[in-house]
């Protein structure tokens, strides 16, 4: 054997080698999509709105912060019904200073119409508007999949569809009302100020004092897991947000032995939390998570540090799940599902086995007719045609990739087109025979004459293969995956994997005759 033989030789077994060992064993190295092992299907609408308003609010909060620092007193500072916010002045003294605060933050424009000399309208540019609510649903796709990914689900599909809504498929999910909780909470954690100068009970016959809202605490009895909801008299303006956490991680308080979420907060967040509590000591401090308090303990001193916990009787799921929205951050906007459906393993199962069936009766056909029209050749071609399913296997297990109903149809697709290539080189062999060459001779102007017309055929397969996963969502993207790769397989086994074997043969015997 000639040392160009050998290096293909050593190539060849190398790649077939490490193909089988990235497949091996199957049923554990491939990863099952949605329609074959079951799991969860949910559309979701974001509600992105919610955005604009939660901007408002946000920009009115660090106009107020500003203007207290800049120790001046205003009359109100308010949202309206429609987006816009107020700001009126006791007199015109501090007018233009309160403009210049106002016009530093930007996306802002002034309703002249609505203002006066002690009062100022303004509300968000349209183009702002547009910018908002389509990042909502942008930051709502990141923040679902790195809760998904977190919450530990192979190979989930997360996508965006048209302009609100969000597709996510969650393969072999065992426990979907615990996924839904956690990919639907929009997780904005607040901390307020506990109200105790005003009445409760007040409060609760329907005389809320302005500026107010009455929220519940949450309890849960550790015995016989009862859910008590305390009423409790908030501040309606947060003092602080979860925007400046950090960090977010289960932790065990050992003396009641309970899981609570122990939280961080960067450095503008923890001077900011060490001058709430500094202000507030012997006052109640509520942690509200989406509209629900958690717990709303008594702040005893100044905290440093930035650091504080929520701790409210959780199950170690739950402070789990809820450590993730933290570590993930808040949605922009809330979500609505308009969509919920779930896929049983029964369907997958008889998925499974229907797809198995076609790729058996199918690569037996193909090897049966193969064998039968071109003999010793069509061996070699079977030959090929194994080792591109090995490699194929393998290409898919080491890229983690899903394999759908459709990405069995690829795949059944790939072996006739793996043949394909054999086919067109087998008849030009043929070809150069009838012409009186040289089994040799014949050989070698068959693969180079077939060479640039398979090329041209898998290229532009392939083109509409790349277009298909680009554009195409779950099982499109699963068809065109294993297209792909069964298409390069192909022409590696096709053209250098069987011209190594013809290589072979005619160099180690005396061929007076190709079977072909």
């Amino acid at each position: 054997m000639n040392k160009n033989l050998k290096w293909k030789g050593l190539l060849i077994a190398v790649i077939v080698g490490v193909s089988a060992y990235l497949a091996y064993p199957l049923d554990k190295k491939i990863n099952l999509g949605l329609d074959l092992q079951g799991g969860m299907h949910l559309v979701l609408e974001v509600q992105n709105d919610k955005a604009v308003e939660t901007t408002i609010d946000r920009t009115l909060r660090e106009i107020k912060r500003s203007i207290a620092k800049a120790d001046m007193d205003i009359q109100r500072a308010e949202k309206n019904p429609d987006n816009s916010f107020t700001i009126e002045l006791f007199d015109g003294k501090n007018l233009e200073s309160v403009k210049k605060i106002v016009e530093e933050i930007p996306g802002l424009v002034a309703r002249a119409s609505e203002s006066t000399p002690t009062k100022l309208t303004y509300s968000l540019d349209q183009r702002e508007v547009k910018t908002i609510k389509e990042n909502a649903v942008d930051q709502g796709l990141e923040t679902i999949r790195n809760r998904v990914d977190q919450f530990g689900v192979a190979e989930p599909s997360i996508q965006r569809e048209g302009e609100r809504r969000i597709i996510v498929q969650l393969p072999g999910i065992k426990d979907p009302e615990r996924a839904i909780n956690l990919i639907g909470k929009t997780a904005l954690l607040e901390f307020k100020m506990v109200d105790e100068e005003n009445s409760l009970d007040d409060a609760l016959a329907g005389h809320v004092p302005a500026g107010d809202e009455i929220l519940y605490e949450r309890t849960v009895n550790a015995e016989t897991k009862a859910v008590k909801k305390t009423p409790l008299l908030l501040k309606k303006e947060s003092v602080l947000t979860g925007d400046y956490l950090t960090k977010a991680e289960v932790r065990i308080d050992h003396n009641y032995m309970q899981p609570y979420v122990s939280i961080s907060f960067n450095n503008a967040g923890a001077r900011l939390f060490q001058t709430i509590t500094r202000e507030h000591v012997k006052k109640r401090l509520a942690i509200v998570l989406d509209g629900a308090v958690y717990s709303a303990p008594v702040i005893q001193e100044e905290i440093s540090g930035g650091q504080a916990q929520i701790s409210g009787r959780f199950t170690s799921e739950e402070a789990h799940d809820l450590a993730i929205v933290l570590r993930a951050g808040s949605l922009p906007a809330p979500v609505t599902i308009l969509e919920n459906r779930t896929v049983g393993p029964s369907l997958g199962r008889d998925s499974i086995q229907q797809g198995a069936n076609s790729f058996i009766i199918g690569t037996a056909l193909v090897v049966v007719f193969m064998v039968i029209y071109y003999k010793l050749s069509g061996v070699i071609a079977v030959i090929a045609l194994l080792l591109n399913i090995v490699l194929l296997m393998g290409s898919v297990a080491y890229m983690e990739a899903a394999l759908t109903l459709p990405g069995i149809a690829g795949i059944v697709l790939t072996v006739g087109m793996a043949v394909d290539a054999n086919v067109l080189i087998y008849e030009r062999i043929r070809e150069e025979l009838r012409l009186g060459k040289t089994p040799r001779a014949a050989v070698d102007a068959g693969f180079e004459k077939a060479f640039a017309t398979i090329m041209d055929a898998n290229v532009t397969t392939l083109i509409a293969a790349v277009v298909l996963f680009q554009f195409g969502t779950g099982p499109i993207k699963g068809f065109a995956i294993t297209l792909c790769i069964g298409l390069l397989a192909s022409m590696f086994t096709a053209v250098f994997v069987s011209r190594f074997i013809f290589d072979f043969l005619t160099s180690h015997w005396k061929v007076n005759k190709v079977s072909v």
